[in-house]
């Protein structure tokens, strides 16, 4: 029998301390062709950072407030961004939001402005690559406040230009406008990673896509060992 999404909310909740955290500028710039695209997935519910033909390519599952996806960034950000600059690594950030008590709450937010990092400017062809958004990600996760006060449109401005968001790509996350469903966008990433573990659904998990399994980050030279295989 299929354990329900309540269920295992609440095992998840129980057990996060034990395991884990279980959109001016005119004229027509465009994006360096040479630059790894930030783009949004497919289903709409995922951020792809990187070279679609990069030979690696994983998916992140992560949770705003999750004090342990905050440590994959500070221990491996750095070198996610170099390989994603250098065209040898594909990430597609998936977020979730089980940490907040409801819909729209701090995750929530924090994922919208992902989001919103995607977009275009306005009407302007300007846009972040998938180098800056990793930055991005970084400092979010590294400046997080769980169970606290979400970051503001201010903060998150602020964030987005020190990693080298454009500036009227960081002043479209201060708006805070609506870039995803935030409930469809949490259901969706945790159907995806029900059937990647169904018995072990904490934050953050790091996918292969590649060879179609999960990778153990507890491994310190998993990135390198990913990258050069």
């Amino acid at each position: 029998m299929r354990i329900s999404r309540a269920i295992v909310m609440i095992t998840l909740a129980l057990l996060i301390t034990a395991v884990g955290c279980t959109k001016q500028t005119a004229g027509t710039a465009e994006s360096d062709p040479n630059k790894p695209p930030l783009t949004v997935s497919k289903d709409g519910f995922g951020i792809v950072a990187g070279f679609d033909n990069a030979p690696a390519k994983i998916e992140i599952y992560t949770e705003p407030q999750c004090n342990h996806c905050a440590a994959l960034q500070a221990d491996f950000g750095d070198q996610l961004a170099y390989y994603i600059a250098v065209g040898q690594l594909e990430v597609t950030y998936r977020p979730m939001t089980f940490l907040d008590e409801q819909t729209g709450g701090y995750s929530g937010q924090v994922s919208n402005a992902l989001f919103l990092a995607t977009e275009k400017a306005g009407t302007s062809a300007v846009k972040a690559t998938g180098t800056e958004f990793q930055r991005f990600v970084q400092d979010v996760w590294a400046h997080q406040r769980p169970g606290g006060t979400p970051p503001t449109g201010d903060e998150l401005q602020s964030m987005a230009r020190k990693s080298g968001i454009p500036e009227p790509v960081a002043q479209y996350i201060k708006g805070g406008g609506s870039a995803v469903n935030v409930k469809a966008m949490d259901d969706a990433n945790f159907e995806f990673l029900y059937q990647i573990d169904n018995e072990n659904m904490g934050t953050p998990t790091v996918y292969d896509l590649g060879k179609g399994e999960r990778i153990d980050i507890f491994d310190n030279d998993w990135l390198t060992k990913l990258t050069q295989s």
